[in-house]
């Protein structure tokens, strides 16, 4: 496919997820960056809605930096325990909590290299933070190139995008570069969440729904029922 073509292809995907979904929203649900940096570490091998299940009593005993880095890791383990992995969980929260006390005057940071320093948060992490800072209006913060954001690749994204031809690779880190490449800078924060929200809707990992998919007629797996070339 020559560049015009794949260019076109890409704004047609882009205009049909917006179509499906106009408005999107990271699913954890979270008041402000330090709520979502916790729950997305728990998110790790978790579902969205285990995370949210058990965040509501979390974020009522645990309020601040503070709290979670003074925290008895006894008592946030048996909080968090249903998330799975609940220990490492937890030293990592602590962690990452210590070191916003230490480092930053205990706020999320605002940059990717500074969200990397922190236990637990990987390019992920920072990415679904830094994308909510942008699509959320979080006050404070400037969103800007210099945040080092790039685009947020789960389970799901990954699945999409492969599906879809958008990338061929495994790696998620690859995978993000190649969609880099591909989607404007702009539609950073957004598409990936309209990949997710496909991904469970239609496009799931078993018997996917392809003839209901709006992007039936511009996915090279559709043919195939999902499987990617």
């Amino acid at each position: 496919m020559d560049r015009r073509k794949a260019k076109r292809r890409i704004a047609q995907i882009l205009e049909q997820l917006r179509a499906r979904y106009p408005t999107v929203k990271v699913p954890l649900h979270h008041r402000n960056p330090l709520e979502l940096l916790v729950a997305t570490i728990l998110s790790a091998q978790c579902t969205d809605a285990t995370v949210n299940r058990i965040t509501p009593a979390l974020f009522a005993r645990y309020r601040t930096a503070r709290d979670y880095a003074f925290a008895s890791p006894a008592e946030l383990e048996a909080l968090i325990r249903p998330t799975g992995f609940y220990r490492q969980k937890a030293r990592a929260i602590i962690n990452a909590c210590r070191a916003l006390m230490e480092r930053f005057e205990g706020e999320v940071p605002r940059t990717m290299e500074e969200l990397l320093t922190l236990d637990g948060v990987g390019r992920k992490t920072a990415n679904v933070i830094l994308s909510s800072a942008r699509l959320e209006g979080w006050t404070g913060w400037d969103p800007s190139a210099e945040d080092g954001l790039g685009i947020v690749v789960d389970t799901h994204v990954r699945r999409v995008a492969r599906r879809l031809g958008l990338t061929q690779n495994a790696n998620p880190e690859k995978i993000e570069r190649d969609l880099m490449a591909l989607i404007p800078r702009e539609e950073w924060p957004s598409f990936p969440l309209r990949l997710i929200y496909l991904g469970r809707e239609l496009c799931r990992a078993r018997n996917p729904l392809c003839h209901l998919c709006p992007l039936q007629t511009l996915c090279p797996s559709a043919p195939r029922r999902g499987a990617s070339l």
